[in-house]
């Protein structure tokens, strides 16, 4: 015998649980989603296999923070995606680094922070400002190999 059952009726909103119950709580909180793309890029002023044009699959990994709306909802995992999609993504996925980044040494320890700077102003933006209850990235993870990363932390990233 399992524990499955098929639910006898779906709760209904303003019926069976009030609109301003869907708010558990107002404690920020923080969500996490993450990608993948791949790119090339060799790096300059270094001695090894990486100085030689080569590409990885990268995994970045975002931890956003801020506080839950009236639906209890801080941030739509779509409209991460949606920014990543449409700010930085497009810099990133299948392209040559070096060329279309910033001048910089292409490394993990930089692109981090760029991937960091671009979601932190995305979410600055008016617009999502007043979307997102004080939504702010707390880090940023890339993955550059299966076991090797880099990281830029909030606390990190906001000192002078």
């Amino acid at each position: 015998m399992s524990g499955f059952r098929i639910v006898d009726k779906l709760q209904k909103i303003d019926e069976d649980i009030n609109r301003n119950q869907l708010k558990y709580h107002a404690k920020r909180v923080l969500v996490s989603k993450e990608f993948t793309f791949d790119a090339s890029h060799h790096l300059h002023c270094y001695e090894g296999k990486c100085k030689n044009l080569h590409g990885h699959t990268y995994k970045v990994i975002f931890g956003i923070s801020g506080f839950l709306d009236e639906r209890g909802l801080m941030i739509d995992f779509g409209d991460i995606k949606e920014i990543w999609k449409n700010d930085i993504e497009i810099f990133l996925d299948h392209r040559y680094l070096n060329e279309t980044l910033p001048p910089m040494n292409t490394t993990a320890e930089n692109i981090v922070v760029w991937i960091y700077e671009k979601m932190a102003d995305s979410l600055k933006q008016e617009e999502n400002q007043m979307k997102y209850k004080g939504a702010r990235v707390e880090f940023v993870r890339l993955y550059e190999t299966a076991t090797s990363y880099a990281e830029a932390r909030r606390e990190w990233m906001e000192i002078d």
